[in-house]
């Protein structure tokens, strides 16, 4: 019954519903996916692990820290891992440009629904103006059909109902996505400072974390390549 009715005021919304329907496909396509990506981000983290790398590192213990972060999951965990194999070049570098790999994944296909957020309703508005221009075009017949003079107003509502439907429907998680977007570019912030203060006092105790890294990059580079 209820599916009956919405066949049928789809119909009656005329032929501008269908692109319509189609910035509503999108936009639910990315938001799925959005949602996907944010519940496997949440799924790779180890605050406990995350735990015992700061104290590892704030104590001088670069082997540790090493181990517990070089084939992580955790995006923080993978974030001081980079860090901590390019400390002689620079730590900070490379750990800003590691999360910035992150943040653009979490920004992405974003742009997608803040294009229906603003195409929905201009649509809408198109089939607004459609569907008054039908229902003008019988205002000089002298056989004036109220039937279809209202059929092009009810056209015109159903399609401007539509597009703000959809607009509001994409609105809401379009912000939370962007909230949270934030709220990841803040944590990766305060992390990467962490552990730049962390490194800091660790140096002034005697533990150089660059020698480190170089002896640790100079170890890979003379292990013997494996042959297929």
């Amino acid at each position: 019954m209820l599916a009956n009715i919405v066949v049928d005021t789809f119909i009656e919304g005329g032929w501008v519903m269908w692109p319509i329907l189609a910035t509503f496909f999108l936009a639910l396509c990315v938001i799925l996916d959005r949602v996907v990506w944010w519940l496997r981000l949440r799924s790779r983290m180890r605050p406990e692990h995350q735990e015992q790398a700061r104290e590892a590192l704030g104590t001088g213990d670069f082997r540790r820290a090493w181990e517990l972060t070089r084939d992580a999951d955790d995006p923080y965990l993978a974030n001081l891992a980079a860090g901590i194999g390019h400390a002689h070049t620079s730590m900070l570098a490379s750990m800003q440009l590691h999360a910035m790999q992150w943040i653009e994944k979490s920004e992405a296909r974003m742009w997608v629904i803040s294009t229906m957020i603003t195409l929905a309703p201009l649509l809408g508005l198109f089939g607004t103006v459609v569907g008054i221009m039908g229902s003008f075009s019988f205002v000089g017949d002298e056989q004036l059909a109220a039937e279809k003079v209202s059929g092009g107003i009810a056209e015109a509502l159903i399609a401007t109902a539509a597009g703000i439907g959809i607009a509001i429907l994409c609105l809401l998680p379009y912000n939370f996505f962007r909230k949270r977007v934030s709220v990841l570019r803040g944590s990766f912030e305060r992390w990467i400072n962490h552990s730049e203060l962390l490194v800091k006092s660790a140096k002034e105790h005697g533990h150089d974390l660059e020698g480190f890294a170089l002896e640790t990059q100079e170890r890979f580079a003379s292990r013997p390549k494996t042959q297929e």
